[in-house]
């Protein structure tokens, strides 16, 4: 009962917007990066029986059944064969579990994050990176909720070719939020990591963590820094990894957004539309022909 009462109180989308914007964002999300690290069997627990009352937190599939931080749970490893991985070599598989937003088409290089709230490529890489690769491609957002596993994987066979980190804000990125808050993905901390697929044309793709309201940083193991707002390094970070596909790249710390972009000729598979969910390794897009 407290449980649909909570749920039916947070669905009032100007309170919502009003309990996860119209605060502190920046304070509140290095404050929740401090919380979550701390040690402590009795203090997690408690702490995750009171996220259980905001949100649906499934645990069954976890590798391990307890854990001694909130940022253990956040961050936890599945079982072995829990994200089975699509490993036809003409489907991009989905990097994470995720609920779909907008998605399709990009107008020259006009995206949405809402409808009627556009916003460009050149806006969302940030100044140093060329968008002309995804003119007239396609885009698909990704939204992690807070109780979603929060680890990202590698889509295709891959290189991973440059690391842009963007500081920014850190408005909440539910659709709530999207309707109402301009170009909100590009104001928020963000990385751009451009890949280059291991396929006959060898095509060019990115994706593009968005973190949020309580999202503490942003891990990607093909770097030695961990991205959070303190982070004072540098922003333009070149790399040549390989990644093969289903191989994790990272995790986010709480719940977040990615945006796929995908040069012409891509196209999402048949059957996902805005709200479906997807779970990381399952096809998400075809390649070229």
């Amino acid at each position: 009962m407290k449980t649909r009462s909570l749920g039916r109180l947070l669905a009032q989308e100007d309170l919502n917007f009003l309990l996860t914007n119209r605060i502190p964002r920046i304070a509140l999300t290095r404050a929740m990066g401090k919380l979550s690290k701390i040690r402590s069997p009795l203090w997690t627990r408690l702490a995750l029986k009171v996220w259980g009352w905001f949100d649906d937190l499934d645990l069954r599939e976890a590798r391990e059944s307890r854990f001694e931080s909130i940022h253990d749970c956040f961050t936890r490893q599945l079982r072995d064969g829990a994200r089975p991985v699509d490993m036809r070599p003409d489907i991009m598989a989905s990097p994470c579990d995720a609920i779909i937003g907008a998605s399709g088409p990009i107008d020259g290089q006009t995206l949405l994050q809402a409808k009627g709230m556009p916003y460009t490529l050149d806006e969302l890489l940030g100044p140093t990176q060329d968008w002309r690769p995804f003119r007239g491609g396609q885009y698909l957002t990704l939204r992690l909720t807070s109780a979603m596993y929060h680890r990202f994987h590698a889509p295709h066979d891959a290189q991973v070719r440059h690391v842009t980190y963007i500081s920014g804000d850190t408005w909440n990125v539910n659709p709530i939020a999207l309707a109402r808050v301009k170009k909100l993905f590009c104001r928020n901390e963000r990385a751009v990591i451009r890949m280059q697929l291991d396929s006959p044309g060898r095509h060019e793709f990115a994706l593009v963590p968005v973190a949020a309201v309580l999202v503490a940083s942003i891990r990607l193991h093909c770097l030695d820094v961990l991205l959070h707002l303190r982070y004072g390094g540098p922003t333009e970070i070149p790399c040549e990894i390989s990644v093969t596909k289903g191989q994790e790249l990272g995790w986010f710390e709480h719940g977040s957004t990615i945006i796929v972009l995908a040069p012409p000729g891509f196209e999402l598979v048949q059957g996902l539309t805005t709200g479906s969910r997807v779970r990381a390794g399952q096809a998400l897009m075809t390649l070229p022909a």
